[in-house]
Parts: C-alpha cells; structure tokens; sequence
C-alpha cells in the first residue's frame, strides 16, 4: 500500500504546484530601488508596494493570474528576462534601441523626462550639462542617463559618477562630492524632497519611457500584456495607479493617446543605445576595461601594502604587547572579520560623510586596508608564534633584546612562513577590490557590468574581465613561487 501512496502523492504535488506555476505570473523587479517603483511596505517587510507592484497587479488579474514578485537587482534585470526567471520585468525599466532588439518589449506605460539636479547655490552656474565641463556628474548604470553622461563625456569633458542606487547620488550631492545629479523626474523629485539645499533645472534633457520586459520568444503574452495596458489607459485605471503615487501629470494623456492611436514613440537614442555586434562592443569598450584594470591594480597593491603594515604591528602587538592592548588588538580583529567588508565600505563612505568625506578612492583604499589587515595579522601572528622557541632562548643568551631577536632572527623566519598565505591575501583581494563599486569607484568588475549591461550579455564582457584578472594575478602567483624558491634554497 505505501509502495502505491508515495507516487501518488509526489504526483499530486508535482500537479499542484504546476497548477500554481501556471496561475502565477512572476515579475522581476528591484525592492533596493525603493519607492515608488518597488519597495518593501513598511507596515509588513515580508510584501512590496509601488507603481510598479499595482501595475503588475492589474495585468495578473487580466490574465487571470496572481502576482508574485521575483527580486532582482537592478542591472540585471534584462539578463533574467531573456533566461525566463521570470515572465515580466517591470521596475522603471526605460525603453531603448538596443532592448527593443534583444527583448520583447511592451508598449509603453509611463513617460518620464530626465532632469538635472544640482545645489541651489549652483542655479545660476550649472543650467545644462554644457556648463558642467570637467565637473563630476553622478547617475544610475545601466539607465539612459548613464547613456547620455558617456556621450556628453566624449563632447563636453563631463564626468560620470556611477551609483548602484539611486539615493546615494542626491546625498552626495548636497554633500559636495558631485557637483550634479542627472536621472529621471521620478527619481530626481524624490531626492529633491529628501534633501534640502537641491534643485531640478528647468533644461529638457530628453524624454523615455517605462516598458516591461519579457524573454525573447514571449510575444504572444507580450502582445496580451499590451492589449492589458491599453484597457488601462481607456478605463482610467493606470491613471488612478499613478494618481495614488503622485506621478499623474500632463505627459501621461499625451502618451496615452498616441498609443492608443497606434502611433509609434520616438525613442531617446544615446551614445551606445544601438544594438552593437558584441565583438564589436568589445573593441569599444576594451580601452575602459583596461583603464579599471589599471585602477583595480593599483589599489589592490596599495590596499595590499597597507594592510601588512598595519597587521605587522597588530600582529606584533598580540604577541608582544601588554594584556590590555593584546585585548583591544583581539577585539579589532574579530570585529573586522566578523562583520561584512561591505558594510565596512559603507560606513567609511556614507556612514561617516558628516563628519569627514573622505574621497571615494581613499575610502576604499583605506577599507581594503583596515579589512584585510586584520587577516594578515593572524597570518603573521601564527608565523610568529611558529618559530621554535629554543631559538629565541639561544638569542637571548647571545644577549640580544627583544627588538633585535625580533628583527634578526623572530621575524626573518616567520616571513618565510607567512609568504604563501600572504599571496593568496592578496589574490583574494584583488578580486574583493570589485566590492569597491558600490562607493562610486569603476574597477574592473564594475566596468564589465556596465559593458554586460549595455550588451545585454555577459558573455562576451565576462571572458574579458575574467582574463584580465588572470593577467592581474598570474604573474603574482609567479613571483610569489619564484620567492619561495630562492628562500627554500637559502
């Protein structure tokens, strides 16, 4: 008998949760955007609430579905539609050439301007993104304003600062770290809100649009999606989404309309917004992933030199130090390795901003350097402690002190021991170095996303960066052997 159940019931719940598959439709989206696209509800952490969550809603309920919300970060967004992990995206997806191409893309649900926000001392100086020539302009990757500060880089000398969200660029705004803010009026109306001081100029930038996006091959549902969208906009019920978020205004009828009449919408086309042979992308972008190489290398190194320094002394300090410092040496070193190397970055940019802005390089440098000293202080500590002890009595026979059995006999020895794990340290920080991105510095990891993201595909732009770190750490690996040998051989 229970050799007859235990099929028929794995079948059951085979049939079951095939049956809910089917009566869900799952949508992707970033809750780290925040509001009001997608959001975690305050009231209950566990749901998400936004324009988007509603208008995702609405087309369930068309199709006869439940809504189930799928979290992706942001940039990856187009990358899990052409896999199917989920069968929309919606989060302010914009509209452009090159996802045309790649995706099935929805007709368009809402229209937006890009705007520049800068510091109301800067009014009167910065109106457009001409006068801000050799100035640090921040945005979103992956966003059309990213886009457009490329190309106004290559014409103007503007600087793009690139975010991984979009409320660090309006903070650092109004703490002088950028001295602009270019995304879209949704975003930039927030962050106006949220910090006082800033303004959105009146300078029309360009206009786009949000879009879902849908895996290639998806055109039947896209096509169902868009019939949902366009009873929408005819019943009122987009403009009463919009309306709840504050977003309605005179843009929406006008785009409505159009849609509604079948017109096509003139896409704003950027530098890159084309849809580019992949190999011929990465002829485009090689001299930039070469210039993060460039960078990634020489933090690390610098990072790298920091941190023996300090775990040097931490070390030193464990072994030889008196009891209350040997405590608050342990106490550094076991909340460094115990808290998260992010986090740390984190509060070294934007934790401490108010009281002293350090410069987005610095930060990492100096996180890098604090983060992996305490690892390399165990490192040395354990060397340390491995050198017999009946060669520290024969030093101190021969009447040398502490410092000089150290110097010439303790340290000489525990270097040896220490060279091998002191090269994976730093390996392994070369490639910790792409956590770095998150404080607005393009390394080589944040590179590549940018070029993936551009692309759509990570093919092409993840061969590239993976080989490139290769050449970054194999010849490390090499000399780090070849040193090893000439001290075996000593």
């Amino acid at each position: 008998m229970r050799v007859v159940l235990v099929p028929l019931i794995l079948a059951l719940l085979v049939v079951n949760a095939a049956a809910q598959a089917v009566a869900e439709l799952r949508w992707g989206g970033d809750a780290e955007g925040g509001a009001p696209f997608v959001e975690a509800d305050p009231r209950d952490p566990t749901r998400v609430v936004g324009f988007d969550v509603e208008v995702a809603q609405l087309l369930a309920g068309g199709l006869g579905r439940t809504a189930r919300f799928v979290q992706v970060g942001f940039t990856s967004l187009d990358p899990a539609a052409a896999r199917g992990d989920f069968d929309i995206g919606l989060s302010g997806i914009e509209d452009t050439p090159a996802r045309r191409a790649r995706l099935a893309v929805t007709i368009p649900y809402y229209e937006f301007r890009e705007v520049l926000t800068v510091r109301e001392a800067d009014r009167g100086r910065f109106r457009t993104l001409a006068d801000l020539g050799g100035r640090r302009v921040a945005t979103l990757g992956a966003t059309l304003a990213y886009d457009m500060l490329v190309a106004a880089q290559a014409e103007l000398g503007v600087v793009p600062v690139t975010y991984e969200d979009d409320v660090h660029p309006y903070s650092d705004l109004a703490l002088g770290r950028v001295d602009a803010v270019v995304l879209d009026a949704v975003l930039a109306d927030r962050g106006v809100r949220r910090n006082t001081g800033l303004v959105n100029q009146d300078a029309d930038l360009g206009v786009g649009y949000y879009v879902g996006v849908l895996a290639p091959g998806q055109d039947a549902l896209r096509d169902r999606i868009n019939g949902l969208l366009r009873a929408g906009m005819r019943d009122g019920r987009l403009e009463a989404i919009f309306r709840r978020w504050e977003m309605w205004n005179e843009d929406q009828p006008r785009l409505y309309a159009r849609v509604l009449a079948g017109e096509s919408v003139e896409l704003l086309r950027t530098a890159g917004s084309g849809s580019p042979n992949a190999w011929d992308a990465a002829r485009r972008y090689f001299p930039a992933l070469l210039q993060a190489a460039v960078i990634t290398l020489i933090l690390s190194c610098a990072a790298m030199a920091l941190a023996v320094a300090i775990g040097a002394l931490i070390a030193t300090g464990r072994v030889y130090g008196p009891r209350p410092l040997q405590a608050l040496l342990t106490a550094y070193v076991e909340v460094i390795r115990g808290t998260p190397l992010l986090l740390q970055l984190f509060v070294l940019y934007f934790g401490l901003a108010p009281l002293v802005q350090l410069p987005a390089f610095m930060a990492a440098l100096i996180g890098l350097g604090l983060n992996y000293a305490a690892y390399e202080s165990e490192i040395y500590r354990g060397a340390l402690q491995a050198v017999p002890q009946g060669q520290l009595d024969a030093a101190r026979a021969l009447g040398l002190t502490d410092r000089q059995a150290l110097k010439l006999v303790r340290a000489p020895q525990a270097f040896r021991l220490a060279l091998a794990p002191m090269t994976n340290d730093f390996v392994a920080l070369l490639k910790d170095s792409s956590l770095v991105s998150v404080i607005t510095v393009v390394e080589l990891t944040k590179q590549t996303s940018i070029f993936a993201a551009n692309i759509g595909s990570w093919a092409v732009p993840g061969a590239l960066c993976a080989a490139l770190y290769l050449v970054l750490s194999l010849p490390l690996a090499r000399l780090a052997r070849r040193i090893e040998k000439k001290w075996r051989q000593a």
